[in-house]
This record gives C-alpha cells, sequence and structure tokens, in this order.
C-alpha cells in the first residue's frame, strides 16, 4: 500500500517501515547511553519517565485488540489515560535492559496500534526520543529523511491537534526544503518545528519569527 504526503509524495509501505526501524533503533542506541539515574529522571511528557516513555515504545509493536480493550475499560474510554497506565505498568514489569532488547527486537515489525496509520509509528518514535533526550541535556538527531513526513503526518491528521496549535501561522523548516500553512512565520530546524506541531513546548527554544509568540500562547 502506499501513503500520500502533503506535499503530494507519494511513499511506500516499505519506504516507511524502514524509516520507522531506523527510527526505533536510534532510539534504543540512546537508550543505551542511558546510566541508572536517567531512566528515573523526568521526560517531556508530564508524568512520565524516561523509562515510561521507553516502556511505551515497546508496545507499539505488542498492542493487542484484548489490550486496548481491556485498558479502555480500565481508563474509562480516556486514552491518554490508558496510554499512560499500559506504559506505567510495563515499565515496572521490565528491566531497562529487557526493554532496550524488545525495542531492538521489532524495530522493522509493521505491527501497529489499533486505529493507527503506516507513519503515526515514526512519529511516534522520533518525537519520545527527544522526550527522552531533551531533559537529560543530550543532543539525538533526528534524521531529516524520517522527520519530513513525519511533520507531514502530524500537520495534517486532526488526531495529533496541531490544526489548533498552528492555525494562522506558516511553518519554514532552515535545514531542509520543507514548509506548511499560511500566515505568521514560524522557522527553525525541522525537529523542532515537530516538537512543536506535536504540543512540546520544548521546541520553541530554536525557533524564530513572529508565530512563535502565538503558538506559545497555545501550549
Amino acid at each position: 500500500m502506499t501513503t500520500i504526503l502533503e506535499s503530494g509524495k507519494t511513499m511506500r509501505d516499505e519506504e516507511i517501515l524502514a524509516l520507522v526501524k531506523a527510527a526505533r533503533l536510534s532510539f534504543a542506541d540512546l537508550l543505551d547511553s542511558l546510566d541508572e539515574r536517567d531512566w528515573s529522571a523526568d521526560s517531556l511528557c508530564a508524568g512520565w519517565t524516561v523509562r515510561d516513555v521507553a516502556a511505551h515504545l515497546t508496545l507499539s509493536t505488542r498492542t493487542t485488540f484484548g489490550m486496548i480493550f481491556k485498558g479502555a475499560l480500565r481508563a474509562r474510554g480516556d486514552f491518554d489515560r490508558m496510554e499512560f497506565r499500559l506504559a506505567k505498568d510495563r515499565a515496572v514489569a521490565y528491566t531497562p535492559a529487557e526493554l532496550i532488547a524488545q525495542m531492538r527486537e521489532t524495530a522493522g515489525s509493521a505491527h501497529r496500534t489499533l486505529g493507527s496509520a503506516p507513519l503515526d509509528p515514526l512519529v511516534d518514535a522520533l518525537a519520545h526520543a527527544q522526550d527522552i533526550a531533551r531533559p537529560l541535556g543530550r543532543t539525538h538527531e533526528m534524521a531529516v529523511d524520517g522527520a519530513v513526513p513525519a511533520i507531514e503526518q502530524v500537520v495534517t491528521r486532526r488526531f495529533y491537534g496541531a490544526h489548533k496549535r498552528l492555525g494562522g501561522t506558516r511553518l519554514v523548516a532552515t535545514d531542509t526544503d520543507w514548509s506548511h500553512g499560511e500566515g505568521e512565520e514560524l522557522r527553525g530546524p525541522i525537529a523542532d518545528l515537530m516538537l512543536v506541531a506535536t504540543g512540546r513546548r520544548a521546541g520553541l527554544a530554536a525557533l524564530e519569527g513572529p508565530g512563535v509568540g502565538l503558538v506559545a500562547g497555545r501550549l
């Protein structure tokens, strides 16, 4: 099957999966570099530790309908609460070394969480790597070839809420040929644009333009 990006480019599922695999393996490399204290540090996700985020990433290739059904009942239909509890439970059940091994084991898996599209696991892996790296003061490169289709998924799929955060702005990447929208300009590295598009204030520091203040007030 194929996915048509906002730019009009068509990507085959195999191409997307190759980017997902690379992002997951890069994520595992980041986890490998952490010490014991790092694993219990707070991530950019409120209430989530680094270990919780790592556990969440291993779930994307392991979720089943039954798991989602039971999780939804437990969370009374609140999707975010369900994801939070599933990650917390898994973080307790497995050691850091086991979570890293699981990440590598299924890095190339095409299995996806119920309802997700081929590009969603790429968004997940790229954004959550920054959720871990940035609070720890680490630099973790977001490959441009993955960041472009990922941010196009974010700005076009209402699930991510980017239409609320970015309305009236024009995003312009300074490290690759990519732009989106109309209005007050918001420019900077595509990795930081994607963080802001997904609701992470940490990306604002690297951005410039009149759109910064507008978006900051919505985050």
